[in-house]
């Protein structure tokens, strides 16, 4: 049995971190659409016409299910996807409606970091006007992190003096969770956690999907057989990029979830 994972590039890594821990008995196949990657500039309509050339290559790989580890490639299209491929398909939403519980008695509020295009989907102002019956939801677009994240550009004091610039405007006071709204952004959760205020938790998807992905296998009766294998693709065929995905992935395993699991 192998489990599709689609991103526009190495964010939805974050998440197969998190399936690999947690399932590690099923087999990977990874798709990254390189030739259009960051989706959160394109149009909506473009971008819906990506996510379906992308998985149409998967398909024909032979994939058992399908995570769309991308919030911008999920609030377009995964209810297409469903009504078109009969297999299981998991999604990802921004872990909105978890913080503004988590923060209702604290009389603090919640910033959602995602893409600017995530931001102005109809199913990111569904979600909100849902759950944030309180107005405590505020929204930063962050339009370049996608970018700094494909270059691998984690150094500390570079992305530092980034955020700190982005969160210039807010009174970090105010604010009791930070909702990392976009798959890249959990690569920068350490650099985060050294720089804001101890009370702010820190919260993503991640874990939610693949207890849902989890659910899903064990409901369509997915049993997995294999050894946690992953196979890595791309749209554009770069084997350079097959060695940035290995890479990313060796990183995020090393550098932010080991750490994240040291301290919890």
């Amino acid at each position: 049995m192998t489990i599709g994972f689609f991103d526009s590039g190495i964010g939805g890594l974050s998440v197969l971190a998190e399936s690999l821990r947690r399932l590690p008995d099923q087999d990977y196949l990874y798709m990254a659409d390189t030739l259009h990657v960051p989706y959160g500039s394109k149009t909506k309509d473009e971008v819906r016409g990506y996510i379906f050339e992308a998985v149409d290559r998967m398909m024909q790989q032979g994939i058992d299910a399908l995570v769309v580890a991308c919030n911008t490639a999920t609030s377009i299209a995964v209810e297409e996807l469903r009504s078109v491929y009969d297999l299981p398909i998991v999604g990802m939403e921004p872990a909105v409606k978890p913080a503004v519980e988590m923060n209702r008695a604290t009389g603090k509020r919640v910033l959602v970091l995602a893409t600017q295009l995530t931001l102005q989907l109809p199913r990111y102002y569904a979600l909100v006007s849902r759950v944030d019956e309180g107005g405590i939801v505020d929204s930063l677009p962050l339009p370049e992190l996608v970018r700094y994240c494909e270059s691998l550009q984690f150094d500390p004091q570079v992305m530092e003096a980034y955020f700190r610039s982005k969160f210039e405007p807010y009174n970090l006071d105010d604010y009791g969770i930070i909702v990392l709204g976009c798959t890249h952004y959990p690569f920068y959760r350490n650099i985060l956690r050294r720089m804001l205020p101890s009370h702010i938790e820190i919260v993503d998807g991640n874990a939610g999907t693949v207890r849902r992905l989890s659910a899903l296998l064990n409901r369509f009766g997915i049993v997995g057989h294999g050894s946690g294998q992953v196979r890595f693709m791309c749209t554009g065929n770069e084997p350079a990029y097959i060695d940035k995905m290995q890479t990313a992935l060796s990183y995020y395993e090393t550098n932010v979830a080991q750490r994240e699991e040291s301290i919890s």
